[in-house]
């Protein structure tokens, strides 16, 4: 048996393997995230997904029974409209009564949302797309951060720094755990990361074609077919940078936002994020929505089980490490 990877991350979070799973919105249900657990990595059920607190309720109970008890994380992210994280503190005391100790934070301002959650004895992993914030909630008490790029699938905020470099000015400037996102989906990436001496990665879409996603068949067929070009970030120009998929929805967008759009409420429906579900992740038409996606997306070859997934990125990570390895006895 191949000797474990193990990291401050592996140690903080009781995990296998340094690999995160990213809170996919609409798609980081039980099953997913049971699968991640279960492969040894960790994931994040995202309560936003759900349209109703009964509804997170029983995919906290299922994720328990998918993993036999073993832990997993809920992804509390905070908008910066106060309006939009009214339900934050009930899935928060939802989560911890169901026995929770592990959350992945986003968004605006986390530091009292940090504090709420050391009272209650829970690990705080936060995730920003800036190093000046990711060190902010390490002031705050996070205990790891996870530093996105600008290849990131979804929100990478205004950051225009690839992953890699982001990763490479991080090394000396963090005392807690810090884990790489954005690009990711190959085990020699993996090997990068742990060579720069970080401690694990985040990884999106290229779990996006795995048997666990609850999306259209359609849909990840479709992925299978996309290269490193298929991604575009929109609406940078209103300060909500989204990369997604390249279909129809995204060229209206584009179209717009090139028009000179001042407003959010300009796009009406396009930006919907019940449009992407309704029409792509729940029917399998891949041309409406915006559908978060990054370019790592090009690494995915077949539809298979998380595992199997999880399975080949250890052993191309190992094979890479031990390319470096030999580099020292030549």
């Amino acid at each position: 048996m191949a000797p474990p990877l193990r990291t401050r991350i592996t140690r903080l979070l009781g995990i296998e393997h340094p690999i995160l799973g990213g809170g996919l919105m609409w798609l980081s249900d039980a099953r997913y995230v049971a699968a991640l657990v279960n492969a040894g990595c960790m994931g994040f059920i995202t309560p936003r997904s759900f349209h109703s607190d009964e509804a997170f309720g029983n995919e906290l109970r299922l994720c328990s029974d998918l993993t036999g008890g073993r832990p997993f994380g809920v992804n509390l992210t905070l908008s910066s409209r106060p309006e939009a994280n009214a339900a934050v503190q009930r899935w928060l005391d939802m989560a911890l009564a169901h026995g929770v100790r592990i959350f992945e934070t986003a968004g605006h301002a986390p530091v009292e949302l940090i504090d709420t959650l050391h009272k209650a004895s829970a690990i705080v992993v936060h995730k920003s797309s800036s190093i000046r914030h990711a060190l902010s909630a390490e002031r705050a008490g996070a205990d790891a951060v996870a530093l996105v790029g600008m290849e990131e699938g979804g929100h990478p905020g205004t950051n225009e720094l690839p992953t890699m470099l982001m990763g490479a000015l991080a090394v000396d400037r963090f005392r807690v755990p810090v884990v790489l996102g954005g690009g990711i989906g190959r085990g020699r990436q993996l090997a990068a990361v742990l060579a720069q001496g970080l401690d694990g990665v985040l990884i999106g879409s290229r779990f996006l074609v795995c048997e666990e996603i609850g999306a259209h068949r359609r849909y990840k067929e479709h992925l299978l077919n996309c290269d490193e070009h298929s991604t575009v970030r929109l609406l940078q120009s209103l300060g909500n940078t989204w990369r997604v998929l390249r279909n129809d929805t995204a060229r209206q967008i584009d179209e717009i936002e090139r028009a000179g759009a001042a407003d959010h409420a300009v796009f009406g429906e396009l930006i919907s994020g019940q449009t992407a579900r309704d029409h792509c992740y729940a029917n399998g038409d891949w041309q409406r929505g915006m559908l978060s996606l990054g370019p790592s997306i090009a690494f995915a070859k077949r539809i298979e089980p998380l595992k199997s997934i999880v399975a080949d990125l250890l052993e191309e990570a190992r094979a890479s490490i031990a390319c470096l390895s030999s580099l020292e006895q030549e």
